[in-house]
């Protein structure tokens, strides 16, 4: 429930507070639609990339771990892969970098692998709205 203190505040601010959350929410609305279409595309041209560049590597499994956040690590694709080998993980990430899937950055000990198309959309998206 809002508190009257900050609905006085919106009226005096604004000529109909409900038209301007409503707005708010329809500009959210629009961005998050933009995200999820961006994605969808990236993922479809990647998975045909993919196929026809690497289909012994490739799979469904591999290609959300991709997209599921910009980056990952060895353990995550290890996890989500179900590979008893981390060398395994890392060889399927080295090989993804040299075909520039994403970019391998390290930091301190750890290594992530950046899907830097995706955190290209993001900031687009971000400036744009």
């Amino acid at each position: 429930m809002l508190e009257a203190p900050y609905v006085g505040f919106l009226f005096r601010c604004y000529s109909n507070p409900v038209i301007y959350m409503l707005e708010g929410v329809a500009g959210t609305a629009v961005t998050t639609l933009r995200i999820v279409e961006g994605i969808r595309d990236q993922m479809a041209r990647a998975k045909h990339r993919m196929r026809a560049e690497l289909p012994r590597l490739y799979s469904q499994e591999l290609l959300n771990n991709l997209f599921r956040h910009p980056y990952t690590r060895i353990e995550y694709v290890q996890r989500d892969l179900g590979l008893k080998a981390r060398q395994t993980a890392a060889k399927y990430l080295d090989t993804l970098t040299e075909h520039g899937f994403v970019v391998k950055q390290r930091a301190g000990k750890h290594s992530y692998y950046i899907n830097t198309e995706l955190v290209r959309l993001f900031l687009e998206v971000s400036e744009e709205g």
